[in-house]
């Protein structure tokens, strides 16, 4: 049930800090809208969970954005949240990134996208691994975290200690203890009715709504097993620079580096296996085993294409996992980055009656009989709309959480990677428990990560059979 709370008087300490070069002259001080018009269609019917209060400067019609982590998704998150079609007044106030370089470029294309909409002068703008904590100290309504997955826990944790609404990127953490830290962290934003929204734009397409409510209504009768696939020719890679110590390397190229990424079946393929968890309705599988590897994206492909044995860090190029669901339905997930095969984005369900077939960036189907019986075309882009559908539920005061269920969707994705990499059967309630931290000893750019060079340049894998991944 939606929650409606006065925001004439916001907690205190959700404005507390220094009053220094963060502090913003000449915002806004018209009243905050309690209801709109603008609100998005179907927002209450299809947000996971129900909708918090508007905190922000008293008085102010005004919501402050603060970003963290400016590649290009965090780049696409600021415009889709400045863009928003439910509340007009939103203004980036200030950015903080681990590097100058990407700092600029973002903001430079948020300018271009968003002129009247963003307030970043050279003291709003943070550089370095602590960045985020001097963007935090700022009048702050509202962070977007974008940077890589393997900040997320702890910069979810400040943001929310700080009394700022969330919206982060998925996958929320790379490990166990990073879930169990997103979840209490989680724990404290509910106390504090701060908005959390999480990137998992798929929830939040209209074919994706449709097809999973008609499967919720039996179209296809009970679910015998899923099939989840995000295969890929791989991303981009950016060389060794002169002078650059090994941490700057690795959280440059953040996805090759499972404290960083969690390997590309947690940061990419999270999407699907979201998707499936929510067709079982938001149960998460109970145990999983699989198989996976680097098998074309080695050391020694890098090093034939010019680009050292370092390029491919140390994640598979593949991996396969079969997922068990309370009920016994299999799940079978297929992830790869290797290029000139088979490309797929798409989610699958099949009942004892038909079958659903989600294309992730097309169109959605359900089948009987071995025919087609229906086709929704994509509409709204998600990236968009949840950003619209955030943006309702603050206006109209009503509570909003996504990080529970997020959080499950990254465990998932955890669980299968620790499948992958131990060659073993490995059952959620021992994987979530796991104590194995992959995080550095410190968050400096002279300390040493976890994963070490090996003297030839290339880094080492994971080892099933030998390896202890949880």
């Amino acid at each position: 049930m939606s929650r409606k709370t006065s925001i004439s008087k916001p907690p205190a300490a959700f404005h507390q800090g220094p009053q220094n070069s963060c502090h913003l002259s000449g915002a806004s001080r018209r009243e905050f809208l309690q209801k709109t018009t603008l609100l998005a269609a179907g927002a209450a019917a299809t947000t996971p969970l129900v909708l918090p209060r508007m905190v922000h400067a008293a008085g102010s019609g005004l919501i402050r954005i603060g970003l963290v982590g400016a590649g290009g998704r965090g780049t696409g998150a600021a415009i889709n949240a400045l863009q928003n079609a439910s509340y007009p007044e939103v203004k980036l106030v200030a950015i903080a990134d681990a590097f100058a370089e990407p700092l600029q470029r973002s903001l430079k294309a948020i300018q271009n996208q968003c002129p009247q909409k963003v307030d970043v002068p050279p003291d709003r703008q943070f550089v370095g691994l602590d960045a985020y904590q001097k963007l935090l100290a700022c009048e702050l309504d509202m962070v977007l975290l974008c940077s890589p997955p393997g900040f997320r826990p702890m910069q979810f944790e400040a943001a929310v200690k700080a009394g700022k609404h969330v919206f982060m990127e998925k996958p929320v953490a790379v490990d166990a203890p990073g879930y169990r830290r997103i979840l209490a962290a989680n724990a404290l934003a509910k106390q504090k009715h701060l908005a959390v929204a999480v990137g998992h734009h798929l929830r939040h397409e209209t074919k994706h709504q449709e097809i999973i409510q008609r499967i919720h209504d039996g179209a296809i009768g009970p679910i015998q097993y899923l099939r989840a696939y995000f295969n890929s020719g791989g991303v981009w890679f950016r060389p060794r620079k002169k002078d650059q110590t090994e941490m700057q390397f690795q959280v440059s190229n953040w996805y090759y580096f499972v404290w960083l990424s969690g390997d590309h079946i947690v940061e990419q393929h999270v999407h699907d296996l979201d998707v499936m968890n929510w067709i079982m309705r938001d149960q998460h599988p109970v145990e999983a085993q699989g198989m996976g590897g680097r098998q074309v994206r080695t050391p020694e492909w890098a090093e034939a294409q010019g680009m050292g044995r370092g390029a491919v860090g140390e994640i598979f190029d593949h991996h396969t996992v079969e997922f068990t669901y309370p009920d016994g339905a299999k799940m079978f997930s297929f992830c790869r980055h290797q290029p000139g095969t088979w490309m797929s984005f798409s989610e699958h369900a099949h009942g004892v009656k038909g079958s659903a077939a989600i294309e992730g960036h097309g169109a959605a189907q359900l089948w009987t009989d071995g025919k087609k019986t229906q086709e929704w075309k994509r509409d709204k882009d998600g990236h968009q709309v949840e950003m619209d559908d955030l943006f309702a539920a603050l206006a109209a005061s009503r509570e909003y959480n996504e990080a529970d269920w997020a959080a499950n969707a990254t465990m998932t994705a955890i669980l299968g990677r620790m499948a992958t990499y131990s060659g073993q059967v490995v059952r959620w309630d021992d994987a979530v428990q796991s104590q194995l931290d992959l995080s550095p000893p410190a968050y400096t750019w002279d300390a040493q990560p976890q994963p070490k060079p090996l003297p030839d340049g290339g880094y080492p894998c994971a080892t099933p059979g030998l390896t202890k991944a949880w």
